[in-house]
């Protein structure tokens, strides 16, 4: 039977794909987006400014700002090099959709693709040039290819194969044979890609979708473990002996960094409690938050391995405390 040999998280913030300098300037786009409480309230960045600890402004400077993200650099090479040492024939990443190839047409809860290929480009992503400035627009660039369009390889008889299994086991599945016509992959499964897969050795992906993001229909934390381990029996059931990855894309908590959240759920992870993960209080897990859904999904598909190795990193960028909790880590 086949078998999953491997889970890792990541998060996948363009944050990540700043250079030193540019790490400096997140403050200009995060005054202006709407932001919540590590209670879920709605409050403006110069709510949180105010309320936040002084020390937060030596966190920021520049050299801290230098140290964290050199952390978190490191944390990403060894999660590549994990991955291209894996011998994986399939790498499952479950990630979140933003408006990508979900819209307000139609969002289903749970999506697969099962297309032969996926296209990694830029088109649908133009929009960002209008609402956000330059800087941000060249630092998010970095998700997609540098010279066009490029079609990476999907495992489109697994994902047929998980669509149908799942719908036997009560997942009312949505599935994607193809993108919108001129349009790439969403955020999630790019930055895999671009930033975690060897380029010139990419492993057939099988693109999961969770709506963590947009009410009314969001998937619920028990939902997203169970779905995990209804992944898992699928992956079981699949005629062979291959060898399967799966990976969370995104998170954890943001864009008001929650330290508490970020270590509590590595130690669910950690200590395999699956309780803990499906009783997450939904007041947590709005907007970027949301995609801590993704993990708990991943923990659920492989409770029959051990998290071996973790890295986080509070990416704090703003005297108010705002960024992303850094999250990396690898299950075998």
């Amino acid at each position: 039977m086949a078998r999953i040999v491997l889970g890792l998280g990541t998060s996948h913030t363009p944050m990540l794909l700043a250079d030193d300098q540019t790490l400096q300037r997140f403050v200009e786009t995060d005054q202006n987006i709407k932001h919540r409480d590590k209670e879920g309230r709605p409050v403006t960045y110069g709510e949180l400014l105010e309320k936040a600890d002084p020390k937060m402004a030596h966190l920021v400077a520049p050299a801290n700002l230098v140290a964290r993200q050199n952390v978190a650099r490191g944390a990403i090479k060894r999660l590549a090099q994990t991955l291209a040492n894996s011998d994986l024939d399939a790498l499952i990443v479950m990630g979140d959709d933003q408006n990508e190839s979900y819209k307000e047409d139609c969002r289903p809860a749970f999506a697969i693709y099962y297309g032969e290929t996926i296209r990694n480009s830029n088109e649908q992503h133009e929009e960002y040039s209008k609402r956000f400035p330059e800087w941000y627009v060249k630092n998010r660039q970095a998700f997609f290819e540098d010279e066009g369009p490029r079609d990476y390889p999907v495992h489109a008889k697994l994902a047929t194969h998980l669509i149908e299994s799942l719908m036997d086991e009560g997942f009312d599945m949505g599935a994607s044979q193809r993108l919108p016509e001129g349009e790439g992959e969403g955020h999630a499964i790019a930055y895999v890609h671009r930033r975690v897969m060897d380029a010139q050795k990419p492993i057939a992906a099988v693109p999961v979708f969770l709506n963590t993001y947009f009410p009314p229909n969001q998937p619920r934390p028990k939902r997203c473990y169970e779905f995990g381990q209804a992944v898992r029996k699928a992956v079981e059931a699949f005629p062979g002996d291959e060898r399967i990855g799966v990976l969370a894309s995104g998170g954890l908590s943001h864009f008001l960094v929650d330290e508490d959240l970020d270590r509590a759920i590595l130690k669910a992870c950690a200590e395999k409690d699956a309780k803990f993960l499906q009783t997450l209080p939904r007041n947590k897990l709005h907007a970027g938050s949301s995609e801590i859904l993704n993990w708990v999904a991943v923990a659920g598909a492989v409770e029959h391995l051990d998290l071996d190795w973790f890295e986080y990193v509070p990416g704090y960028r703003t005297p108010a405390g705002t960024g992303t909790g850094l999250s990396f880590a690898s299950w075998t």
